[in-house]
């Protein structure tokens, strides 16, 4: 599994020249599920950014979590963050989990991130040609990958 997370002052989601959802300060997780992705890839993703302090305390350092930082999260489905180009000049995808076996994972990744944070998850809309729109703070974006099973 695969997370760009980017700190941001608003982001929202469109399809379709209408407005999906949106969200307030906090991160925006564009989210990539690779074949083999399971509750172990979910469980460590979804605590790994739940507790990431990347939010700025009273005295401007980075020390505060989502929770602690009362931000917002908004969880988008990328599958073209697997994609290889290495060769030639169009990516490939075989890297990414198919998409009717990613969904339940990305489904039960919103789920337990909005467990873990006890808020709701804003969301794109699976499968959809989406317009992402977002207003990056800081600029923070970190790429987190899963730790390589033995």
């Amino acid at each position: 599994m695969r997370a760009v997370v980017q700190r941001v002052r608003s982001a929202s989601v469109s399809a379709s020249d209408a407005r999906y959802s949106g969200i307030g300060p906090g991160l925006l997780v564009l989210l990539g599920i690779a074949p083999g992705d399971g509750v172990a890839e979910v469980k460590w993703m979804s605590r790994k950014i739940a507790g990431l302090r990347i939010f700025n305390d009273c005295e401007g350092k980075m020390n505060l979590s989502l929770t602690e930082s009362e931000g917002e999260v908004m969880v988008v489905s990328q599958f073209t963050l697997y994609a290889d180009s290495s060769r030639g000049s169009r990516p490939g995808f075989s890297g990414s989990a198919r998409f009717e076996d990613a969904q339940p994972i990305y489904d039960n990744f919103v789920r337990m991130i909005g467990q873990q944070l006890e808020k709701p998850v804003m969301t794109g809309w699976y499968g959809a040609d989406m317009q992402v729109a977002l207003v990056n703070d800081g600029p923070i974006t970190l790429i987190l990958d899963t730790p390589l099973s033995p």
